[in-house]
């Protein structure tokens, strides 16, 4: 096992703990309500970020939902083939209705 040759002196132990020490964290005042708040953070207090109601906390706070992308072309199509299909199942099952309800009818006349 490796072992110091020397002592470490204080002066260099002290140079070398020199920077290590906390620093205070960056604060800023919130624009909405003024109040003390971390920097790029939410105000813990009114829900404000950058002027914008971000936090359910805000009374202005409204949701908004996320827009979908935009389709890819063949997605695109293949979602067209699809509803095509379904319509063209829907109307066929209309005159399927239709047919047996016409057939229910002449039954009933006999």
């Amino acid at each position: 096992m490796a072992v110091p040759k020397k002592r470490t002196g204080s002066s260099a132990q002290g140079h070398r703990r020199s920077n290590w020490k906390a620093t205070k964290p960056e604060v800023t005042k919130c624009a909405t309500c003024g109040e003390v708040v971390l920097t790029h953070t939410v105000c813990m207090a009114c829900g404000h970020y950058k002027g914008k109601a971000i936090s359910i906390k805000s009374p202005d706070y409204v949701e908004t939902k996320l827009e979908a992308k935009k389709p890819v072309k063949k997605v695109a199509s293949k979602i067209e083939e699809v509803s095509k299909t379904k319509e063209v199942e829907e109307v066929k099952v209309e005159v399927i209705e239709e047919v047996q309800a016409e057939e229910n009818t002449e039954k009933a006349e006999d």
